[in-house]
């Protein structure tokens, strides 16, 4: 399935957008729970528009800059619904390169494991901390009906998984400390 596809339609549902625009909710909206680079938003923008799902129109901007206006059609609206209604299985477990490296960790001294764990927890933490000052816009839950709902359930979302990691690495880097005293205990 094409994911990209819908993210994208549903960025150009709520308003019309140059590719520049949607690379920019990826990087600054969507970055709670998808991501997108410019090398694959392009092609998904030229594959939509031979589909019929969006249009575009041609801005000129200075004297010869030429930006591209993308604007969801109705069939891309219709397509755009038929997948929003789908119900989902839960997708499979997503590839965790830290945590496979942590599977294997028994190769590692524990020095070395510790100092994983704790670099991890501060990258955690600063993306716990932007998440959280992007929550700051939010003084009450949003009417059900705005595209800010929608925002809203899936940052506190991204908040709770990141404080869920938080705590795992904390207690990681606990069984780790306490192994490296039993050793020196047993010196």
């Amino acid at each position: 399935m094409r994911t990209l596809k819908y993210a994208i339609l549903g960025l150009l549902n709520k308003k019309d957008m140059t590719g520049y625009d949607i690379a920019k909710e990826f990087k600054y909206e969507l970055f709670k729970f998808w991501h997108a680079r410019h090398s694959q938003i392009y092609p998904e923008l030229k594959r939509l528009a031979e589909e019929g799902f969006v249009t575009y129109d041609i801005k000129i901007s200075g004297d010869i800059l030429e930006k591209k206006l993308y604007s969801i059609t109705e069939k891309g609206q219709k397509e755009l619904l038929i997948w929003l209604h789908k119900d989902e299985n839960i997708s499979q477990t997503p590839k965790d390169v830290f945590r496979l490296r942590m599977y294997f960790s028994n190769n590692l001294d524990l020095e070395s494991r510790i100092h994983l764990l704790e670099n991890q927890k501060v990258q955690h933490k600063e993306k716990l901390d932007i998440l959280k000052k992007t929550a700051e816009q939010y003084s009450e839950i949003p009417d059900h009906n705005t595209d800010r709902f929608g925002d809203f359930i899936v940052l506190e979302g991204a908040i709770m998984r990141q404080e869920s990691v938080i705590k795992w690495l904390d207690k990681c880097i606990g069984y780790c400390k306490k192994a490296q005293k039993e050793e020196k205990k047993n010196k």
